[in-house]
């Protein structure tokens, strides 16, 4: 049996609110990181995509497999749809969560992931590209990075806009 969501060590992690703040500049290149994807069960490391193709970067704010929140749920299922025409653009999608890894296995067998779904247990790289926190989860965001890894782009969460959406994204991505 699993505690439940307000009752787990994480939540009280991300308790105190922290604005999202752009921290990172356009033109530099991002904090690398190395987090294993659930869904293709391998570990991935964004330093490897430099040089390739572009990356897309979408930072969800999951709390566990039976409680999705409401704004990233739809947004994860949207980017999911769209992962193909990503991949015909020519980039790389990458969902990044906090959640266990059970949960994060149950969120990609629940919502049939093909985006890759990485773990990162321990919020640094939200910390690192400084997407915030607030009630007990660390804040969504989205970021695209060019072919040689340098950001391009980067939405940080707020109330009016939550979410850059899948379409402006891609649009982003096929300027590039």
């Amino acid at each position: 049996m699993t505690a439940p969501p307000l009752l787990a060590p994480a939540f009280w992690r991300y308790w105190l609110p922290q604005p999202p703040r752009f921290g990172l500049s356009l033109g530099q290149i991002p904090p690398d990181f190395a987090l294993w994807d659930v869904t293709h069960q391998r570990t991935v490391r964004l330093a490897n995509w430099r040089g390739k193709q572009p990356v897309v970067l979408a930072f969800a704010r999951l709390l566990t497999q039976d409680v999705y929140h409401p704004i990233d749920h739809s947004h994860i299922v949207t980017v999911n749809r769209a992962y193909e025409q990503f991949r015909n653009a020519g980039a790389e999608v990458m969902v990044i969560t906090t959640i266990s890894l059970r949960h994060a296995q149950g969120v990609v067998d629940d919502l049939q992931l093909r985006v890759p779904l990485l773990r990162d247990t321990t919020g640094g790289s939200f910390r690192e590209y400084h997407t915030g926190q607030a009630l007990g989860a660390p804040l969504p965001a989205q970021f695209i990075l060019d072919a040689q890894g340098r950001l391009r782009y980067g939405h940080l969460f707020s109330l009016l806009h939550t979410h850059a959406t899948p379409d402006q994204l891609l649009k982003l991505v096929e300027a590039l």
